[in-house]
């Protein structure tokens, strides 16, 4: 993808000023790549279910229950929003569990939410939302 650059004029010499924000090759690159991770439904259902949920993590079976699909379906998804780093996991015994990797990339998730009407407006705790 192409970097577009604002040109302007200088009114004093005629030369271009490139004074506007740079943005760097690679941060586009994994910008794309986590809008291509959201861009899938599945993905997009899990990172809601975690950040909406009363502990801010869950079980992959609460996941799998909640989605209506099968373990390794879901974990496939898990995995690649992990090496993304936007989930982290932990692991209790057998059991894994998710949750989304930072407060701000939670609120951000639950603003998005709320913007399209899924979501409380207002930033509750999360021991008290039910989902």
């Amino acid at each position: 993808m192409a970097r577009k650059e604002t040109k302007r004029s200088s009114p004093t010499n005629g030369h271009l000023d490139h004074s506007g924000p740079e943005v760097s090759d690679q941060s586009v690159r994994e910008l794309a790549q986590v809008f291509k991770l959201l861009s899938d439904e599945t993905r997009l259902r899990i990172l809601f279910y975690l950040a909406l949920s009363p502990n801010s993590e869950l079980h992959v079976t609460d996941l799998c229950h909640r989605l209506g699909q099968s373990q390794p379906a879901v974990s496939h998804h898990l995995a690649l929003l992990r090496v993304s780093g936007l989930i982290e996991s932990r692991r209790e015994g057998k059991h894994n569990f998710y949750c989304v990797r930072t407060d701000h990339f939670g609120e951000m998730l639950l603003s998005l939410f709320s913007a399209a009407g899924e979501a409380p407006r207002t930033k509750i705790p999360p021991s008290t939302i039910s989902s």
